[in-house]
């Protein structure tokens, strides 16, 4: 691992103190604590086992079943492809415009960004040539390894681990990206504090998510019980997204975008040349004509101490 602006930012998720770099055994050792984590590839994998401290989902609960979200997610990325090659074309139109959206979000004056589940690494590609500093994070070993050798820059660093024990400083980040995460994760009010815990204060904390998604469920073949559909646990709208977050110390804002069948129709008509804010006024049309959005995006700014 090369001496990095990551190295830096990193702490041990249980001592909270800071690591050393061993060359030789390639391990990032801490030396009060005495733990150790590998680097892998040139990317730091600091994961603690600790399924059992995290909450259940309620469907869990339900079932009494157990959630190893760390290993589920490690399998995930081993069997879905982030490249997104093979979605239909209509999806690839929505998903530019839901990228295009949080990009639009990245404040100008931060020089940090968290992104947090990286999948494939787009956004480094998008704002790294804008200047910023990327960190891809993943709890996937696989993500963030072939994140950073697609976009080898001194500006973009991997780290593999979990934001229910996010190894890095408290208030050391800009601004913060998770995009299409918080429906999957089983306690959504622990996931949003551990991020801000770790964003600057008047730092940008910038989530997207399906817009008032009717979960469906499946019977598992394996366990013989329901399992919910691309295992997204949770559905949020403008009326509920409030009780996830903090009281204070925060302020928030909301778009609802995306209307589906504007999605439907963009690749077929030269509604897909439009800049981003056209669309985003043709969006607001369909969606007065006829309410169907798609998407939520959340902006949280943590407040100055």
């Amino acid at each position: 691992m090369n001496k990095s602006f990551l190295l830096d930012l990193l702490v041990d998720p249980i001592s909270k103190e800071s690591f050393q770099y061993d060359a030789v055994k390639n391990l990032l050792i801490c030396p009060i604590s005495k733990n150790e984590y590998p680097v892998i590839e040139s990317v730091p994998k600091i994961i603690l086992n600790e399924n059992d401290a995290i909450s259940k989902s309620s469907i869990h609960n339900q079932f009494n079943s157990p959630f190893s979200y760390i290993d589920h997610y490690q399998k995930d990325a081993e069997i879905f492809d982030y490249l997104e090659n093979s979605i239909p074309k209509a999806s690839k139109f929505e998903l530019k415009r839901l990228r295009e959206a949080i990009v639009n979000e990245i404040p100008g004056d931060g020089e940090i960004v968290l992104d947090v589940g990286c999948g494939g690494g787009w956004l480094s590609e998008k704002i790294i040539p804008l200047g910023k500093k990327v960190i891809s994070m993943d709890i996937s070993t696989k993500n963030p390894i072939n994140a950073v050798k697609r976009l080898k820059h001194e500006n973009h660093a991997g780290l593999i681990a979990d934001v229910y024990n996010i190894p890095l400083r408290e208030n050391s980040i800009d601004c913060i990206v998770a995009s299409e995460i918080l429906e999957h994760v089983s306690d959504p009010e622990v996931f949003i504090l551990k991020l801000l815990g770790v964003l600057k204060s008047n730092g940008k904390l910038i989530i997207t998510t399906p817009y008032n998604e009717k979960l469906e469920y499946s019977l598992c073949v394996h366990c013989n019980r329901l399992t919910p559909k691309s295992a997204h646990l949770h559905s949020f709208n403008e009326s509920n997204i409030d009780r996830f977050l903090p009281k204070k110390g925060i302020s928030r804002s909301i778009r609802i975008f995306s209307n589906k069948y504007l999605a439907k129709i963009q690749p077929h008509l030269f509604i897909s040349f439009f800049s981003f804010r056209l669309w985003l006024l043709l969006d607001k049309l369909f969606n007065k004509l006829i309410y169907k959005p798609c998407r939520l995006q959340l902006m949280i700014r943590k407040n100055n101490s």
